[in-house]
């Protein structure tokens, strides 16, 4: 087997046993399935769920807002989904006047509102832009979800609902994160929009 067939092998298998762990696990799928009923709420109620997160919890801010808006399993109308991490002007504007660990708290303070859903990813829990946004979220009663990993980190006592992945390998966390989004997703549109007939 080349080195690259082994490293390959090699990935599969963390992957396996990442999924196999959560797979196991009926606390957290106790709490993935929480999750989707409070974003659910909020959006049958005309609310909304932000998403923040950087590098690449920021990409996942933005795939999971974009599975919400437009679409997951199959048409219906759009559900309000919002990445924190997609306007530059924004982004750029805060980081410059109030410094990088406000750039998601601002925009929490901007169009956060009591009922709303915010969920915070961060792979240590240790983000601090993602931990003043969830300070922020809490100060306007809305409910924090956390996607975290390792420890949970300081995050872990600022989420009303922590979705720890368990492992502590940056990339494998990551890879929990979108399984738990996408299941988070597929529930939240089947609660508001079920599927016709």
């Amino acid at each position: 087997m080349s080195d690259a067939a082994s490293a390959i092998a090699r990935h599969l298998a963390e992957s396996e046993a990442l999924l196999a762990g959560m797979r196991a696990d009926p606390a957290l799928a106790g709490r993935i399935e929480a999750a989707a009923a409070a974003c659910a709420r909020a959006i049958a109620a005309g609310g909304k769920v932000l998403f923040c997160g950087n590098g690449g919890s920021a990409a996942d801010a933005q795939h999971l807002a974009g599975e919400l808006v437009s679409r997951f399993h199959y048409d219906r109308p759009g559900m309000a989904g919002l990445a924190l991490t997609v306007d530059s002007s924004v982004l750029t504007a805060i980081g410059n006047d109030y410094g990088y660990e406000q750039v998601f708290a601002r925009q929490v303070e901007a169009l956060g509102r009591a009922g709303d859903v915010l969920v915070g990813i961060s792979t240590s829990g240790r983000s601090p832009n993602v931990l003043r946004a969830m300070e922020a979220a809490r100060r306007r009663d809305m409910t924090t979800i956390g996607l975290t990993g390792r420890d949970g980190g300081p995050m872990a006592a600022l989420c009303d609902i922590e979705l720890r992945m368990p492992s502590d390998s940056t990339p494998l966390v990551q890879q929990g994160h979108i399984v738990a989004g996408h299941v988070i997703c597929a529930l939240v549109e089947a609660a508001v929009c079920p599927r016709p007939g």
